[in-house]
């Protein structure tokens, strides 16, 4: 393909911007997103996409379970749901709701740690996203 959908771009844009001012925030812990020089994954992403590397960004706050539902909890621009690629932004906390009837080890072999927070970057205005963040943040 020459040129990718003008939505499918603009979620690769939004979660790359996303990710790396995550990054920068104090109150985040860590951030995974294969477009970020900092993941274990960029050079493969480069390579295998090179036009985009999707819409879904993970990051842990400090301070851990509580702190990462809260976030998810406290959001109003990110909607708290499990799906992903809408045009919307999402923003989920697996191990308070999709992954919680699972315990700790079997949360941890699923790839899910208590301070995950799974977001699925929509089309919106980037800095309406990072001030929604900003807020959550402001509550943990």
């Amino acid at each position: 393909l020459e040129t990718l959908p003008i939505r499918i771009k603009q979620h690769s844009e939004n979660a790359l911007e996303l990710a790396k001012w995550l990054e920068a925030q104090e109150e985040v812990a860590w951030v995974n997103y294969p477009g970020l020089e900092s993941s274990k994954y960029n050079e493969l992403a480069k390579k295998y996409l090179p036009k985009g590397q999707s819409g879904i960004v993970t990051f842990g706050p400090k301070g851990g379970f509580e702190a990462a539902k809260t976030v998810a909890n406290e959001t109003k621009v990110f909607s708290l749901l499990a799906n992903i690629g809408d045009t919307k932004s999402l923003i989920i906390h697996p191990s308070s709701t999709t992954h919680q009837q699972l315990d700790e080890a079997a949360q941890e072999s699923a790839g899910v740690t208590s301070d995950l927070i799974r977001l699925s970057v929509g089309i919106e205005d980037i800095e309406d996203l990072k001030a929604d963040l900003k807020v959550a943040f402001a509550k943990i």
